[in-house]
């Protein structure tokens, strides 16, 4: 059973890898990187303060850290406890996948870039809610193309994406709940 579900999960990431073309391949590795959503980071970040204001607004940063490190620790723990081979670095898929990334390290299973993006996405849509309710939506899919990216370069199957995806939002989900905890019992305020 586990045969067949990573033989279709071989076949599926064969066909979305292959999917891709050379006139989107600056545009996925753009996306896959990232360093380029700093900026992204910093306005989401204005967003959480303005809607907050700094007290509650550095407790978030603290939680923020905190959930980061959390997902992507706990993603290199099962990472390196299954040790899934990626698939830009399986003989087999070397002829017939587009490997376009810059580098095939470490090990597949499950995507940190998921997971991260992921958790980043759903903590803050809940930070913010209650002044930006539609603000959810580009963030959901910020998060799937960060996860798609990663199959267009050729270095996660699908599974690892839809994992990352799954323990991001629960993870993100979490943090939230624990910083609106915390912050009711520090500032006295329901948020």
């Amino acid at each position: 059973m586990l045969d067949q579900l990573l033989q279709l999960d071989t076949s599926l990431f064969t066909y979305l890898n292959q999917l891709g073309n050379p006139t989107w391949d600056g545009f996925w590795l753009f996306v896959t990187e990232k360093r380029n959503h700093i900026p992204l980071m910093i306005v989401l970040l204005f967003l959480i303060y303005k809607n907050q204001g700094l007290k509650p607004f550095l407790i978030s940063l603290v939680f923020i850290a905190l959930m980061a490190t959390w997902t992507d620790q706990i993603t290199n723990l099962i990472k390196y406890t299954y040790r899934r081979p990626r698939p830009c670095s399986v003989d087999d898929l070397s002829e017939t996948i587009r490997y376009i990334n810059k580098r095939c390290s470490s090990f597949s299973f499950f995507s940190g870039h998921s997971s991260n993006s992921m958790a980043v996405a759903v903590m803050i849509a809940n930070l913010i809610s209650p002044k930006y309710k539609k603000l959810w939506i580009p963030l959901i899919i910020w998060a799937f193309c960060m996860g798609y990216s990663r199959i267009y370069v050729g270095v996660h199957y699908p599974i690892d994406i839809l994992t990352g995806f799954t323990f991001g939002a629960l993870s993100g989900y979490g943090f939230y709940k624990l910083f609106a905890f915390t912050s009711n019992r520090i500032l006295k305020t329901k948020l």
